[in-house]
């Protein structure tokens, strides 16, 4: 990844342009459907985690996923949670400004992964209201597939 001013616009603007009317328990099951799906289609290796504050609300582990992936899950989630953006445009930031999540926050990276693959989930007039995350890709292309499938669930094909 080549951190730009340029990459933290674009990512900062995909995720404020999904915005979904509404979300609760049978909406959260659906966008980890839809992740699975998606993820079952590549192949890809994964976990995949639908959580708000304080309650799992969707979480599955593909074949090839490792209790690893529930680790950076958690901690690219609480990352996401406490800076109130995806934790790829946490990391992009950091990067872009030198530093690294101790020297500019004052938190561990054992408790927080700014590392892509955690974005927010927004409802119009809302708010973030919930956050899906991927581990087992790289860490844009876990961004990647959330951001796709949080499209979908919002009616973008």
């Amino acid at each position: 990844m080549n951190p730009t001013k340029e990459l933290l616009d674009r990512i900062s603007a995909e995720e404020a342009s999904v915005l979904l009317d509404r979300f609760d328990e049978e909406d959260a099951w659906r966008l980890g459907l839809l992740l699975v799906e998606e993820a079952r289609k590549r192949k890809a290796p994964v976990a995949v985690d639908v959580r708000r504050p304080g309650q799992v609300l969707f979480h599955a582990a593909l074949p090839g996923a490792t209790p690893d992936n529930d680790e950076w899950i958690r901690r690219k989630s609480a990352c996401a949670f406490r800076f109130a953006k995806s934790s790829l445009a946490v990391g992009v930031s950091l990067a872009l400004a030198g530093k690294t999540l101790e020297e500019k926050s004052f938190v561990s990276s054992f408790d927080f992964s700014p590392h892509g693959g955690a974005v927010p989930v927004r409802v119009r007039g809302v708010g973030i209201v919930a956050y899906a995350t991927v581990s087992g890709l790289p860490q844009e292309e876990d961004h990647a597939l959330v951001m796709e499938c949080l499209g979908k669930l919002a009616g973008r094909d």
